[in-house]
């Protein structure tokens, strides 16, 4: 068993950022890929960013790509996201998702574990 807990979501004006926070607990995988999503309501859930554990590969979204960095810190088991110039377009709650791989993958229905979600409101 994996858990994932996020944090760092709030209410936020458009062109602030924000930093949100994912830490894993439970069994260490190998390979171990860890990704970012965000579902709005009435719409479906959708990749933001992936990276994986070692850190050597991570993917963006063409809609954050340039205001948005992935990162993580294995001694915390932690991964963060870093979001800058944020826009009325980017409230959704976040989910942090984990799935052990050799590649890492960008559609939700791959990943195995799943966090609570935080939600995330930018205001025009």
């Amino acid at each position: 068993q994996v858990q994932l807990v996020e944090s760092g979501g709030g209410l936020v004006e458009a062109g602030d950022s924000l930093r949100l926070s994912c830490a894993a607990s439970g069994r260490t995988f190998s390979n171990y890929v860890l990704g970012w999503f965000r579902q709005a309501p009435g719409k479906e859930r959708e990749f933001v960013a992936a990276i994986s554990w070692s850190g050597e590969t991570t993917f963006y979204a063409d809609s954050v790509k340039g205001r948005v960095t992935v990162s993580r810190d294995n001694a915390k088991n932690t991964v963060n996201l870093q979001m800058h110039s944020l826009k009325p377009e980017d409230t959704a709650v976040y989910y942090c998702a984990a799935r052990s791989g050799a590649v890492v993958r960008l559609t939700p229905a791959w990943y195995e574990y799943w966090g609570q979600g935080t939600q995330v409101t930018v205001s025009s």
